[in-house]
């Protein structure tokens, strides 16, 4: 939409969170001009990106501006409505991944939908309006049984809009709640895994693709602590399958940019949980760990560039999420754990520290995964303030 002519493409990414930030810092070494629609001045983002636009990230106004401001438009979050996204696209504005992809990731009952037409391993679900919905699901048809997992259709996301109800008492709390904001409900089955894995895979327009290892995560709380990179001990066979299956959903989807695709592990394969078409805390460890790290690769994606290597730089790597303790001077441990351990690289988001919120990751590469998750543990734990 832009009427300038230019010799450097300028990518817009709607949100001003971390990971525009880090995307932001990849765009540095492409040499793209690269924008951002941010909501304050103080956003992650928006401390650092020379070319910063103020305003509503979800608004049709504000988005429709941004658009036109730039040759192409991405996202750091999915919470952009389809109204939204739908007049930007009809008035001539390029995004990467375009509304027809999008709204696969921004709501779960159509995204369960399209999974189980693609054949992909899923959960039992279906859809809740009322409280039989789930009990029929736990005791009735599916026979799924108690506990059941429930799920906001849209704008959940680390732990938040999922519910563990162990039986219908608990389920019409949740249900209750839900008719009470508009909340539209899924249920599923609570799929017994032996761990979370998730796998990255970035395509372009002209449906080239690049896929990552699979990786391990850890999630306490909902909200994922630790990546293993790649997962230690998944056979050959899961994780062909699972990198396959990453494929198969970018290009059944139409993804442009880069898509993360969650999984559960059980002994029969693995199971698809949530999707995510923009870069994710699930790939951050390719930052240091991979010859081409998730936010180039997705900005190669939606500028239609040749993709990267997303092969590993060293055996395993494993990130540490930074959360945030009681004690906001965090920059004064900084010195400690960089004396400590010279080979941890540490990763600061701009935020105000607030106990349990997102602030930084720590990253550390070697041949020994216990080894790196133990480091990785420490310098995390230090820097929140654990051993003060």
């Amino acid at each position: 939409m832009s009427e300038r002519n230019r010799t450097v493409p300028r990518v817009g990414m709607v949100g001003g969170g971390q990971l525009s930030r880090m995307t932001h810092q990849a765009g540095i070494g492409l040499g793209v001009h690269f924008s951002v629609l941010a909501a304050a001045p103080t956003d992650s983002a928006a401390l650092v990106c020379g070319d910063v636009t103020l305003g509503n990230d979800r608004g049709l106004d504000d988005v429709m501006a941004f658009a036109k401001a730039n040759d192409v438009v991405t996202f750091d979050h999915e919470h952009v409505p389809e109204p939204v996204l739908r007049a930007v696209e009809e008035a001539g504005g390029l995004l990467r991944p375009g509304r027809d992809a999008l709204r696969f990731a921004q709501d779960k009952l159509r995204m369960r939908t399209r999974m189980a037409e693609l054949g992909a391993p899923s959960p039992r679900w279906r859809a809740v309006t009322a409280l039989e919905h789930v009990t029929g699901f736990a005791d009735g048809e599916a026979g799924a049984g108690w506990p059941v997992v429930l799920k906001a259709a849209r704008g959940g996301y680390d732990g938040k809009g999922v519910w563990i109800a162990a039986d219908a008492e608990e389920a019409r709390a949740v249900v209750d709640r839900a008719a009470a904001e508009d909340v539209p409900l899924l249920v599923e089955e609570k799929v017994a895994f032996s761990r979370e894995l998730a796998v990255q895979v970035a395509r372009s327009p002209h449906g080239q693709v690049a896929v990552y290892p699979v990786v391990e995560t850890v999630q306490r709380g909902g909200i994922c602590h630790e990546v293993v990179a790649p997962a230690p001990g998944l056979s050959d066979e899961k994780a062909t399958r699972a990198q396959e299956l990453a494929i198969e959903i970018a290009q059944a989807l139409d993804v442009t940019g880069v898509l993360a695709v969650e999984l559960f592990e059980t002994a029969e394969g693995v199971v698809v949980n949530e999707l995510a078409m923009r870069p994710h805390n699930s790939g951050h460890w390719s930052i240091e760990g991979a010859r081409t790290s998730q936010f180039e690769q997705h900005l190669r994606a939606v500028l239609n560039l040749p993709l990267g290597s997303p092969r590993t730089n060293a055996p395993f790597t494993v990130m540490a999420n930074l959360l945030g303790g009681t004690d906001p001077d965090v920059y004064s441990r900084y010195l400690h754990v960089m004396a400590k351990d010279p080979g941890v690289k540490v990763h600061f988001y701009g935020k105000d520290v607030r106990p349990g919120r997102k602030i930084g990751h720590v990253t550390v590469m070697g041949d020994d995964h216990q080894d790196l998750l133990e480091r990785a543990r420490d310098a995390a734990a230090y820097l929140r303030g654990d051993d003060q």
